[in-house]
């Protein structure tokens, strides 16, 4: 296997690897480009959002600042929104579905490594050039969820079908459909139910 086939199966990888570091470096110039591109100059934003993120859903909106560590590698549904600080850091596959938001100062990641500090260092390679050992665990957020301001989505998590997900969240575990979600490590609350109605709430009408 490659670097980037093990990479992206979960396996340990290099990731000084030429062709890796290659597509990270795309990655991270395309970010600082939509970052520094005005929110009302749509077509341009438009234009860098096709090159990082291949696999976009229609009437996607990343308020910015984005970053992520390769793009290609994450896939959006439909009706995507991302309010400010979002990052991606998608070293196994994302996949993200339909009418998902995120709050601002949201993460998710994938990137893994070792609890072992001497498997976690830094070593050399025979030429001398530093490298290390990491690997990752896919993500997956299916559709119609709210992630709150300030959550972290850690690798190897299946967040269910419209779910909430509490402010100041980390989820490390799978989350089932339908269930209001919070806390450090993230748990389920309670299932969602049509009692949660903004309907039922005068006090909002």
């Amino acid at each position: 296997m490659t670097e980037l086939e093990k990479m992206l199966a979960g396996k340990l990888y290099d990731p000084t690897d030429e062709t890796i570091a290659a597509k990270r470096a795309a990655a991270h110039r395309l970010s600082k480009q939509y970052n520094d591109t005005l929110e009302t100059d749509v077509s341009r934003r438009t234009q860098i959002l096709s090159q990082l993120i291949p696999c976009l859903g229609e009437n996607a909106f990343f308020q910015g600042p984005i970053q992520f560590d390769y793009g290609v590698f994450t896939s959006f549904g439909k009706n995507f929104y991302a309010n400010f600080n979002f990052t991606v850091l998608d070293s196994c596959p994302v996949t993200i579905g339909d009418n998902v938001f995120f709050g601002p100062n949201c993460s998710v990641v994938t990137a893994l490594h070792s609890l072992l500090p001497h498997e976690r260092n830094v070593r050399c390679k025979p030429d001398g050039n530093p490298y290390d050992l990491e690997y990752a665990a896919p993500i997956v957020i299916q559709d119609n969820c709210w992630i709150a301001a300030n959550v972290v989505i850690c690798g190897g998590v299946t967040i269910g079908e419209g779910c909430v997900i509490g402010a100041g969240s980390v989820v490390t575990q799978d989350i089932p459909p339908g269930m209001l979600a919070a806390g450090v490590p993230c748990k389920p609350i309670r299932p969602i139910t049509e009692a949660d109605s903004v309907q039922l709430k005068p006090e909002l009408l």
